[in-house]
């Protein structure tokens, strides 16, 4: 197993540096120069040739990558003599139109992400699993018919739709529920629910029924599997039978897809974030693209890659408790 995991952090040691060396490809020599987007329209040749020398754009590819990652675990410096500017590690360099810190950037967003990823992700598995279970339970009645119908017409709404007629139904109709706002727990916690119970609904909506869906097949097919049969033979308690022997090795799917999903999330959710106005790292996201802001564009591909891959292998590591099968080869 020690072997499996360090195998496994070298394969996201370099995932993380094929990803970093794609995105420094294509922002940093295919897009738009980025000291002419900094200095504007009105500006001559000599204080575009600063901007390069102070953001380093002057320098070969492979030097300018290479300080790149170096600021990333070693912090690195802009410009020289009195205009020298420290950047402190972990440097993702600074934002071109509001020169804040983008590292900065995205520590103060993601704690929204964050919340809307776990609270959404929540809802889609209790609701998501228990749809599936009971459908695979009651297998062609109108219970299993009804439950995936709904699902397959759920997995269908587009989430800004969805989000946009919560609004107006919940907010501007009702008035049971306020705009959504970035609030924190601690200030009111009522609030601080009421603001992300919309968001919540329309991203678990989505995977909810995706994840009904499969736990449904998953479970149909190890129902049929013979270690099922035989347990059913030797008179075991169903509901037993159900929570060891089926819901377990059927739910190992669903964990994979989970943690790509909420991994994802977790690099935030863009449409979401937008409708509701939530300055997560995604609404973040979107305005750097509508920007062309390219270190902050760069910085969330970055941290969205890192989780993916994290919970990539979090979640080979936890295939081992769901499914013996799996167990017995990671030894």
């Amino acid at each position: 197993m020690a072997r499996y995991i360090a195998g496994r952090a070298a394969g996201v040691v370099l995932i993380l540096f094929l990803v970093c060396l794609f995105t420094f490809v294509i922002f940093f020599t295919l897009s738009p120069d980025p000291a002419v987007m900094i200095c504007g329209k009105t500006c001559t040749p000599e204080r575009i040739d600063q901007i390069r020398a102070v953001l380093g754009l002057d320098q070969p590819f492979l030097a300018q990558f290479g300080t790149f990652l170096l600021g990333i675990f070693a912090g690195r410096d802009y410009g020289t003599g009195a205009n020298l500017v420290h950047c402190s590690a972990p440097c993702l360099g600074y934002s071109f139109q509001t020169n804040q810190s983008v590292w900065d950037m995205v520590v103060e967003r993601l704690p929204v992400s964050a919340t809307v990823a776990i609270g959404a992700a929540v809802l889609w598995l209790f609701f998501g699993i228990l749809a599936g279970l009971l459908s695979a339970v009651k297998e062609g009645t109108w219970w299993d018919r009804t439950a995936m119908g709904l699902a397959l017409g759920g997995s269908s709404i587009p989430n800004y739709v969805l989000a946009l007629a919560l609004q107006y139904v919940l907010v501007v109709q009702l008035q049971v529920l306020p705009f959504p706002q970035a609030v924190p727990f601690s200030d009111d916690p009522v609030l601080w629910f009421q603001s992300y119970l919309m968001p919540w609904i329309v991203l678990a909506t989505g995977y909810a029924c995706l994840y009904a869906r499969l736990t449904r097949a998953n479970v149909i097919d190890t129902l049929a599997e013979n270690f099922m049969r035989t347990a059913r033979a030797k008179g075991l308690n169903p509901v037993l039978t159900m929570r060891r022997h089926a819901l377990r090795p059927a739910l190992t799917p669903i964990a994979t897809i989970f943690g790509m999903d909420f991994a994802a999330l977790l690099g935030g959710a863009l449409i979401t974030e937008t409708v509701f106005g939530l300055n997560g790292v995604g609404k973040m996201a979107a305005d750097s693209i509508a920007k062309n802001d390219q270190p902050v564009i760069m910085a969330v591909t970055l941290l969205a890659a890192f989780f993916v891959v994290i919970g990539n292998v979090v979640v080979d590591l936890v295939y081992a408790r769901l499914d013996p099968r799996v167990r017995i080869t990671a030894k």
